[in-house]
C-alpha cells in the first residue's frame, strides 16, 4: 500500500477542501493510505462530514501553521510541528511515500530540501507542473523553485523531465525543447545561448532545439526546460489567459437570444474543450529531484486538484522516478569524480 502525507492545514480552502480531496482519493484507490497532517481536532471534526474507509486515513497532530508570508528559512527551522514539517518528517522517516500540500510554496521548497533531501546527484530539484496544450500535456521545468540556475541545472531538468515524461506519462523519446525568443542557436541570453549546446550534446535526451512561448500551447515539446522565473511567468499567464478566455466565450454566448440559443448547442463540446483544459485534473507540480515526493498543489486548490495531486504520487511511486532518477544523475556524478 502506498502511504502519502497530506498537508491539512495548507491553502486557501484548509481543512474543508484538502481534507474532501483526501477522502475521495481513498473512495477511489483502496491501495493508498493517507497522513492527515495538521490540528487533529479540526481535521477529526472534518472528516466527519464524509464516508470513507476509516482504515485508510490516519490524522497526524501538527500543532502549528506556516503561513504564506512567513520567512521560509526561519519557519521550517523554527516551527517543528507545522503541518508542512511533520508531514514532511514522515516522507523523511520512510512511514511515507510523498507529501501533498497546498501551503507556503517557499517552506515546501526550503522544507523539501532541507527534510527530505536531495538525491545524490542533484544539484537542485526543480518544481514541474504538467500544463494542458492542443494535443495533450506537457512538462513545464523549472516553474519556481530556481530562479538563478545555471547551465548544468538546466541540463539536469531536462533529464529529470523526459524521466518523468516518459515513465509517468507514458510519452516514449519526450521530445525537449528549452524556451527562447527565438529558433536560432546563436539567439537568447547568456544563459540560454549556453546550455543549447550542452542541451544538445546530452546523451539520453530528444533535444530538438528552442521553442518560443507561442508554440508551448500546441504541444511543441513534450519537456519545456528553463529557469524558474521565466516558467514561472509562463505558468502564470498560461492560468490567466485560460481563465479570461472563459469568461470572454461566456459573456458572449450570454450577449443575445440567439447566442444563447447556439450556446445550448455547443455546451457539450465546450464543456469538453474546457475540461480538456482544466489544470487542476492533472494534480499539482513534483518537486523532483528529493530522495522522497513532494507535490505542490495551488494555494487555491479545491478538492479534485488535492485528489488527483494523491493519485500522481501513486504513479511516481509506482515506476520508481526517484530511484531513475538517482541511477541516471548519480551515475554522471560517480564519473565526474573518477575524471578528477
Amino acid at each position: 500500500m502506498i502511504k502519502i502525507a497530506v498537508d491539512a492545514m495548507g491553502g486557501d480552502n484548509a481543512p474543508a477542501e484538502i481534507v474532501k480531496g483526501a477522502v475521495e482519493a481513498v473512495n477511489e484507490r483502496t491501495d493508498i493510505h493517507v497522513f492527515l497532517t495538521g490540528k487533529e481536532d479540526v481535521v477529526k471534526q472534518e472528516l466527519k462530514k464524509h464516508t470513507y474507509k476509516e482504515d485508510q486515513i490516519t490524522v497526524v497532530n501538527a500543532s502549528e501553521v506556516i503561513e504564506t508570508g512567513e520567512p521560509p528559512v526561519n519557519a521550517i527551522r523554527k516551527k517543528k510541528d507545522s503541518s508542512i514539517v511533520v508531514g514532511m518528517n514522515l516522507v523523511k522517516s520512510g512511514e511515507a511515500d510523498g507529501f501533498v500540500s497546498a501551503g507556503s510554496s517557499g517552506a515546501i521548497l526550503v522544507g523539501g530540501q532541507v527534510i527530505v533531501g536531495r538525491i545524490k546527484g542533484v544539484e537542485r530539484p526543480p518544481l514541474a507542473p504538467l500544463i494542458p496544450t492542443e494535443t495533450g500535456v506537457s512538462l513545464l521545468i523549472d516553474c519556481g523553485a530556481n530562479v538563478d540556475a545555471r547551465p548544468s541545472h538546466l541540463v539536469q531538468f531536462a533529464q529529470m523531465g523526459s524521466l518523468y515524461m516518459e515513465h509517468v506519462v507514458g510519452i516514449k523519446n519526450p521530445r525537449v525543447a528549452i524556451v527562447n525568443i527565438g529558433l536560432e542557436e546563436e539567439k537568447g541570453n547568456a544563459l540560454v545561448k549556453e546550455t543549447f549546446p550542452l542541451l544538445r550534446e546530452c546523451p539520453g535526451i530528444n533535444f530538438i532545439g528552442s521553442i518560443e512561448a507561442r508554440e508551448i500551447p500546441h504541444g511543441g515539446a513534450d519537456v519545456i526546460v528553463c529557469e524558474a522565473f521565466v516558467g514561472n511567468v509562463i505558468l502564470k499567464l498560461y492560468e490567466g489567459v485560460g481563465a479570461t478566455m472563459l469568461s470572454m466565450v461566456k459573456k458572449g454566448l450570454m450577449s443575445d437570444l440567439r447566442s444563447k440559443i447556439g450556446a445550448l448547442l455547443i455546451k457539450p463540446a465546450l464543456k469538453r474543450t474546457m475540461k480538456s483544459f482544466d489544470a487542476s485534473q492533472y494534480g499539482g507540480a513534483p518537486l523532483l529531484g528529493l530522495k522522497g515526493l513532494v507535490v505542490k498543489t495551488h494555494g487555491s486548490s479545491k478538492a479534485n486538484e488535492v485528489k488527483n495531486s494523491i493519485i500522481q504520487c501513486i504513479s511516481f511511486k509506482e515506476q520508481a522516478i526517484g530511484e531513475k532518477i538517482g541511477e541516471r544523475l548519480g551515475k554522471k556524478e560517480n564519473m565526474n569524480a573518477q575524471e578528477a
